[in-house]
């Protein structure tokens, strides 16, 4: 029993102890608890009194804003793949010019890693003083970017900010600067096919919500609204390899007779693509400083000229066609020279009665003149239109001239002499180049185009089969021994062509001194795959006459092409014909 009643004597002073360390813990823990909450309603009281100026502030300067993304700019490239344009990444640093201290030991290294003037820095930071952004330097490559950003972390330089955005690049530089043209800074196309085609290329810019601080500078990105869409690329008709031989022998010419520009256009006669288009003086369409001024006209398209003889076989063609002339006509052009009131038409020399492929082979303007005069008035425009004089030949190319062509209402009978022998007409390279493709193809005469055509165009019935056949014929004597251009021949091929050596037109009238050497030309004459033609613009050397000039031209690029083209020769019995006609002959 006394065991017992000790047990619960135990047991009763267990449990009168356990209340008082239930009470400590439980003052600790709310002791641990007001602490905290005092420290909750501490800071709720220093932001809302203390700092609440600052927070206010902080408020008001993030927001959010709505940034585009630059769209990738699509390639354009030759009919073959090769990449003639592109646009590569690049980044450009920018300011806040209120938050870019002035003093020296913060312009001084980032005017150095820019690679820009001290003074030049801080001019522009001036300037846009009461701006918030400013490019301080445009289309850096990254790597160049973030080398410019390490220098501003380095010395703490505040308020700078890369913005991604794309350069375009030209392999070729100046080989195909006339056509392609060139971008601007924000890589939008302002001369040539990158112009005509902008819409095309730029594609459409994406569109993404961002977070901005109170120096309004991109805090983060928040979401994307819309995904730029890259532009589409661009498959021209041009062939690298035959704009290069094109210009390269232009280029050659143009120095060694010092002349003052020149063009050259290659045409596909099967198809009406544009193969070659070159001019010079050029410019590097990679280098901002040099894309300004006459350079950048694309002369073959967007200038205009008298084409001087080129204009007889097209002269003939219509004669034939409308059967006012055969093949085998004679002409008198005794005694070298016929009057029309108080003008006078002449040739070189007295060529006496000759039939129709003498007066081309010999260039008489007496006998183109007289088969003009024999032509009915509208039907003689008529034919130089539909072969495509006096009216765009669709190129697309922006800034293309049509030429001028008179109604023939208004022309006087001196007027339609003289056009027989380019007097009074003014076409482009382009045009002469078109007119001559009608002849190569058989009377046929196909749109041209500076984009690769997937599939052959009709066209239009211009001539007969027959005239064109013949006209053919009658040019090939224009580059055989006796004619004037043997100097245009191909060896291993036939070829027809025609010279033009044009007064220029000045002030007081046509001039004695400046001239224009032409050849236009094709190949194999047999079945023309090719047309040539070629215009120098005032040779100032010895040599003038489009013969001497122009024609050699011509054959360099005609032999070149044709070979690398694999296309059969057809003269391979009058080689050394050929090889004589080098040597010889008259301009």
């Amino acid at each position: 029993m006394a065991a017992r009643r000790e047990k619960r004597a135990k047991m009763h002073k267990r449990a009168e102890a356990l209340p008082k360390a239930y009470v400590g813990r439980r003052r600790v823990v709310l002791t641990i608890l007001m602490i905290a909450v005092s420290g909750l309603i501490w800071r709720a009281v220093d932001q809302q009194v203390f700092e609440r100026d600052f927070l206010q502030s902080e408020g008001d300067h993030r927001y959010l804003d709505r940034v585009a993304v630059p769209a990738h700019r699509g390639a354009i490239t030759d009919r073959n793949g090769v990449v003639l344009a592109m646009s590569t990444p690049v980044d450009s640093i920018a300011a806040n010019p209120r938050l870019l201290r002035p003093d020296a030991d913060t312009l001084q290294p980032l005017a150095k890693a820019l690679d820009i003037g001290l003074d030049d820095l801080r001019r522009r930071l001036a300037r846009y003083s009461h701006k918030h952004f400013v490019y301080l330097k445009r289309r850096l490559p990254p790597e160049e970017a973030q080398a410019v950003m390490a220098v501003a972390k380095k010395h703490h330089i505040l308020g700078l900010q890369t913005t991604r955005e794309y350069r375009r690049y030209y392999p070729d530089g100046e080989i195909f600067a006339h056509v392609i043209g060139f971008t601007n800074l924000d890589d939008l196309g302002q001369e040539g096919l990158e112009f005509a085609f902008n819409e095309q290329l730029a594609g459409k810019p994406g569109l993404k919500r961002v977070l901005r601080d109170g120096r309004r500078q991109v805090v983060a990105d928040v979401e994307s609204l819309r995904m730029p869409q890259p532009g589409k690329n661009l498959a021209l008709s041009l062939d690298q390899r035959l704009q290069y031989i094109a210009y390269r022998e232009l280029k050659a010419a143009i120095k060694k007779h010092n002349a003052i520009s020149g063009s050259v256009v290659m045409l596909d006669v099967r198809t009406g693509e544009v193969l070659a288009m070159v001019n010079q003086p050029g410019f590097n369409p990679n280098s901002s400083r040099s894309t300004r001024g006459g350079r950048l006209r694309n002369r073959a398209v967007t200038d205009v000229f008298e084409p001087g003889s080129t204009m007889k076989p097209l002269t003939v063609a219509a004669g034939l066609d409308l059967g006012v002339i055969k093949a085998d006509t004679r002409i008198d052009t005794n005694p070298g020279f016929f009057k029309l009131g108080r003008f006078r038409v002449r040739d070189h020399e007295n060529l006496g009665v000759v039939d129709i492929e003498t007066i081309i082979k010999k260039s008489s303007n007496v006998g183109a003149g007289k088969i003009a005069l024999s032509l009915p008035r509208e039907k003689f425009r008529e034919y130089l239109v539909a072969m495509g004089l006096g009216k765009s030949t669709g190129s697309g190319y922006p800034g293309e001239a049509s030429g001028q062509l008179r109604p023939a209402a208004n022309w006087a009978k001196i007027d339609q002499a003289t056009l027989s022998y380019g007097y009074g007409i003014s076409v482009s390279v382009l045009q002469l180049a078109q007119a001559y493709a009608v002849i190569a193809a058989d009377g046929i005469r196909r749109p041209v185009s500076l984009l690769r055509r997937d599939e052959v165009p009709q066209g239009t019935r211009v001539l007969s089969r027959k005239t064109a056949m013949e006209v053919r014929h009658m040019m090939e004597s224009v580059v055989a021994p006796g004619g004037t251009a043997t100097r245009a021949a191909v060896a291993g091929y036939r070829v027809a062509g025609k010279t033009g050596t044009v007064k220029k037109a000045g002030k007081g009238g046509y001039t004695q001194r400046k001239y224009l050497s032409l050849f236009v030309g094709m190949a194999p004459a047999s079945n023309p795959r090719l047309v040539v033609a070629v215009m120098i613009n005032e040779p100032r050397g010895k040599q003038y006459y489009g013969g001497l000039v122009a024609a050699p031209v011509f054959s360099a690029v005609m032999d070149d092409a044709l070979r690398l083209l694999n296309v059969a020769p057809d003269a391979l019995a009058h080689d050394r014909t050929v090889r004589l006609a080098h040597t010889g002959g008259q301009p």
